[in-house]
């Protein structure tokens, strides 16, 4: 209750949202609520683990594959704390982590500050620095390495709509907006455009959209940083990228058709620039995408119930990129029926069938 009452205004840099997307996905809002109780949240934590502790070692599979390991940093990254009792909390749970295998060292502030010398640490009163992480210095180049590689192997890239899915005899006709293809086998993994395309074959699950915003700011001697930084109590992050220092916003809950509305942004960028100096903007304008989510925010992975030869693969919210190739990985090890990695019944799609 306390949550929903600090939201309610919609001026957080953390959480915003629209008339028109409670209206429309109220129902998905309702059971994301059902599911925030502290035995469920304790329960989806220990079921994201199956799936997190195996994301680096995936990457790294495809990494060596296509020869992109310049792109990749393994420093960790820093969780700045504004509030005392906030940063309490967060190292109680950073010893929970640590028993779990995941690593960091509590910073002070002048340890903060040796870290990061160009940064403006006076509003915080630490941090934590997860000594775990990875960080990509370009996605999108990674991204495209991975598909190098793949057509390498000899795969087939085609990039255009998708107009219908039908099931034929022996498998699928799939009618895009240049052609028609067949295949034997089909996996749906198409981000928040998932339901879209799996709603004429007679599934729909309570995915919904939560946008985000980012823009690069040319770097240079006075605003250069080693580290991604969380400002947890401000929900924003800014981060080292080769297009230059990216900020990147909490989550907008709206439409994927609504316009961009930057005020969010706008706020985050005053706090980031009492953090950093940011003045020149890479970007004429900030973009946007959206996050494919599920209310207890956990991926549908597995075969769908209703029809042979059908795989999902979608809803990863904020952990699409992270969790690509361990997605991967368990829907090959589906189609070919080995042994499965970790356990996917957590993530099928018949748990919100019940």
């Amino acid at each position: 209750l306390t949550e929903m009452i600090r939201v309610l205004p919609n001026q957080g840099t953390d959480i915003r949202y629209r008339i028109p997307a409670i209206l429309r996905y109220h129902q998905a809002l309702l059971q994301y609520w059902k599911y925030s109780t502290p035995a469920s949240v304790k329960k989806i934590e220990g079921e994201w683990q199956t799936l997190i502790e195996h994301c680096t070692s995936e990457h790294q599979t495809m990494i060596s594959a296509s020869g992109a390991d310049e792109l990749i940093t393994r420093d960790g990254w820093l969780q700045l704390h504004r509030s005392e009792d906030t940063f309490k909390e967060a190292i109680a749970l950073a010893i929970d982590a640590r028993n779990q295998g995941v690593e960091h060292n509590v910073l002070t502030v002048d340890e903060l500050k040796v870290m990061e010398p160009s940064a403006n640490f006076d509003e915080f009163v630490g941090a934590i620095h997860w000594l775990n992480s990875w960080q990509v210095s370009n996605p999108s180049l990674l991204v495209k390495a991975y598909a190098k590689n793949f057509q390498e192997m000899g795969g087939i890239l085609k990039e255009t709509g998708v107009q219908e899915i039908v099931q034929e005899e022996g498998g699928w006709k799939i009618v895009t907006d240049t052609e028609t293809f067949y295949s034997d086998k089909l996996v749906i993994a198409a981000g928040p455009w998932s339901n879209d395309l799996i709603k004429p074959l007679g599934y729909d699950l309570p995915l919904f959209p939560m946008r985000g915003y980012h823009q690069h700011f040319k770097v240079n001697e006075k605003n250069t940083i080693h580290h991604s930084m969380f400002d947890m109590d401000k929900g924003f992050v800014m981060g080292p990228m080769q297009q230059g220092i990216r900020i990147t916003t909490g989550a907008e809950m709206t439409t994927m058709n609504a316009p961009k509305n930057f005020g969010q942004l706008k706020t985050v960028l005053k706090l980031a620039r009492k953090i950093l100096p940011l003045e020149d903007a890479v970007e004429s304008e900030a973009w946007a995408g959206s996050r494919p989510c599920m209310p207890d925010m956990k991926p549908v992975i597995g075969p769908a119930s209703n029809h042979k030869k059908l795989w999902f693969a979608f809803g990863h919210s904020h952990q699409g990129f992270t969790l690509g190739p361990m997605t991967g990985r368990l829907v090959e090890e589906m189609i070919h029926q080995k042994p499965l990695l970790v356990d996917i019944k957590p993530f099928s799609a018949d748990r919100f069938s019940k």
